[in-house]
């Protein structure tokens, strides 16, 4: 066994001459565990957060998507329509015209996105799994549907049984400029068929109808203002996005579901990572437990430093013997924090101990909590690291005046 650790284990276990060293040590390891608990947990809690929200989008974001670089609307191309049909890995795409657009339900008024799709939408999507109500039925015969976020039916006061239609004005792109507002605008109404929940931003902004009724309303023919495409599973997104990207050329852009969501997925990461160093500052204050730790016991260690150099110890061993004794505070307490905050975790997972208050509001109704095993990585390695930070300057400085006295 290796001797400086033997004896650091020796002094870390045994009972000391000084009741006070053992609770300032125990004190050092529950702070080191805290902190580390605290640790796990908080970004565990992230990452639920952020699957959560990566659940959302993927209902409403496809796999990948083509638009423009420059412009709005493009016209896809038989050529178009051929590679997208014989590209490895496509399974469906779907036509998509956007435009904002002023909605009016009964004496109410509210501006968002009207999405007019085609047929192969549904298939695509997992809309129609975050109904909140009514059903995602855009095409059927008779009459025009509408499938509208829950925050547009909120502000407009949108009922499924009522008979009053939901109104959408676009502004003619053609044509010459009246006084009278009325002409100034194009005009259709439809009934809505259902309510979406899938997130605020969205529920706040879309008005999803068939592509067929955006095109009249924007007096286009066959103009999209972006390709939807869904994959098969487990295929090289990143493969398919360049093949894609080559073929249509540099005035497209092919973008995968980060990429559509780039900002709010950076947005994350960095809350992620900030509470992780803010969380790794209150460690390292916490790790100042072992430096009073570590000084009272090369204090108290005097005679036995005198022992070890009689028997041939160099400055080199001794400081090893209390730089491991540093290292196993920092290690058991890391040890016991993972544990600890893994059982919580996994507590919250099953159970949902800590629960979200807003009486049915939220889409879930605990705190998700997801465990990845690189955020235990690196919760280990930064507390071993912030352990031999807080154990190296006593051994460095303080214990270097014991010894030199002794020589």
């Amino acid at each position: 066994m290796n001797f400086p650790f033997y004896i650091a284990r020796r002094y870390l276990i045994a009972k000391k001459s000084h009741n006070v060293i053992n609770i300032i040590s125990a004190i050092s390891v529950f702070g080191v565990a805290t902190g580390t608990m605290a640790l796990v947990i908080v970004l565990s809690v992230f990452n639920g957060f952020e699957s959560l929200i990566k659940s959302l989008f993927s209902a409403v974001d496809p796999d990948l998507k083509i638009s423009l670089v420059e412009g709005k609307v493009f016209t896809p191309t038989e050529e178009m329509i051929e590679k997208l049909g014989n590209t490895p890995g496509v399974v469906l795409f779907s036509e998509v015209l956007e435009e904002n657009a002023l909605f009016t339900y009964g004496e109410r008024q509210h501006i968002g996105t009207l999405k007019g799709v085609d047929e192969n939408y549904e298939s695509m999507t997992g809309l129609d799994t975050m109904l909140y109500e009514g059903k995602f039925d855009l095409f059927s015969p008779g009459h025009p549907s509408a499938v509208v976020g829950q925050g547009v039916a909120n502000t407009l006061a949108i009922g499924l049984h009522f008979v009053n239609p939901l109104n959408i004005f676009i502004p003619r792109r053609t044509g010459r400029v009246s006084l009278n507002p009325e002409q100034a605008f194009n005009r259709q109404y439809v009934f809505p068929a259902g309510i979406v929940m899938v997130e605020p931003e969205f529920d706040q902004r879309f008005v999803i109808v068939p592509i067929e009724m955006s095109r009249r309303l924007l007096e286009y023919d066959r103009e999209v203002t972006a390709l939807e495409l869904k994959l098969e599973e487990r295929q090289n997104v990143n493969h398919i996005k360049k093949d894609l990207q080559q073929s249509f050329g540099e005035s497209f852009r092919v973008q995968d579901r980060f990429e559509q969501q780039e900002w709010l997925y950076r947005v994350m990461k960095s809350e992620k990572w900030a509470i992780f160093f803010i969380l790794s500052f209150i460690l390292l204050v916490a790790s100042f437990n072992i430096i009073g730790s570590l000084t009272m016991l090369i204090i108290e260690k005097k005679k036995d430093v005198a022992v070890l150099r009689s028997l041939g110890a160099d400055n080199q061993l001794i400081r090893k013997i209390f730089l491991f004794e540093g290292w196993m505070i920092s290690f058991i307490g890391a040890l016991m924090g993972l544990l600890l905050g893994a059982a919580i975790c996994f507590l919250q997972q099953e159970f949902g101990l800590v629960r979200l208050s807003g009486d049915g509001l939220f889409i879930i109704d605990a705190y998700p909590v997801e465990m990845q095993a690189a955020d235990f990585l690196w919760v280990f390695t930064t507390v071993l690291f912030i352990g031999f930070l807080a154990a190296w300057y006593p051994v460095r400085y303080i214990s270097g005046r014991f010894i030199q006295s002794n020589e």
